[in-house]
């Protein structure tokens, strides 16, 4: 794979935090407007952008035909930030490495 090796050192944001401050703020847009314009609960859309929730697909692709944001570039945020998230526990997951008999 053309990553092994690298080690980026740097914890990236929730989607949620990218969408508050790039998204609705830039816009004037507050939680309410927001989950109305795409058609969804403001609890819904709350727990997103305070990072409470996970970005599921449905919400990035009302998010990409709302805003004009590519849904694969909100989910792949979504993929790094639970990646890096379950880095850091990987000490507490103990599996014994398979070895063929």
């Amino acid at each position: 794979m053309a990553t092994d090796g690298i080690k980026v050192n740097m914890t990236p944001s929730h989607p949620g935090d990218y969408l508050r401050t790039e998204i609705l703020d830039a816009l004037g847009l507050n939680v309410t407007a927001a989950a109305r314009v795409l058609g969804v609960r403001r609890a819904t859309l709350s727990a997103l952008v305070n990072g409470n929730s996970t970005l599921s697909p449905e919400m990035a692709l009302r998010i990409e035909k709302a805003f004009d944001v590519s849904m694969d570039m909100l989910l792949r945020m979504q993929a790094w930030y639970d990646a890096s998230r379950m880095r850091a526990r990987a000490s507490e997951i103990v599996v014994e490495r398979y070895e063929p008999a």
